[in-house]
């Protein structure tokens, strides 16, 4: 099937619930839905285009949004489904019912960026410490690294 078919197909399948539509390269589509409509457009691209593989979870923080890019992929496409979520309240809809091997970059989501993801499976921290302070988001745009006092043992007090 051509790219062409593929993007005819997707958008009688999906109708509305794709906000935008793009094809930057061959074999790559970048689709853009609202965050409730993120599982639907997910279960239509596992049930009939066979995406079951998930490469990464990509968020970016846009100052008073948050875009989160779900990669996937199928031996003659790649997919790139898009959702942004307001900075006021980052909260998405987790998709690891539907993709098991899910959790783990939404469980990154929650520990860099403090965008919740609703009915994960495992909430737990990922990629942080558990004493890491509440509230602090290391790739959120506004996070200040403060550096822990260096402490050189034998050294002058």
């Amino acid at each position: 099937m051509t790219d062409a078919e593929i993007i005819d197909r997707l958008k009688a399948d999906l109708g509305g619930k794709i906000v935008e539509l793009t094809h930057p390269a061959p074999r790559r589509l970048f689709l853009k839905a609202a965050p409730g409509d993120l599982l639907a457009v997910t279960g239509t691209l596992r049930d009939k285009y066979g995406v079951v593989f998930l490469s990464t979870i990509t968020g970016v923080d846009k100052g008073e949004t948050f875009e989160i890019i779900y990669h996937f992929s199928t031996p003659e496409q790649d997919f790139n489904l898009r959702t942004e979520l307001p900075r006021a309240r980052p909260h998405v809809e987790s998709i690891s019912s539907l993709i098991p091997g899910a959790v783990l970059y939404e469980r990154e989501l929650q520990d860099m960026f403090g965008i919740v993801v609703d009915h994960i499976p495992d909430a737990r921290r990922l990629v942080l410490s558990d004493d890491w302070p509440e509230g602090q988001y290391p790739l959120r745009k506004d996070w200040k690294h403060e550096r822990p006092v260096e402490v050189i043992p034998g050294g002058e007090s």
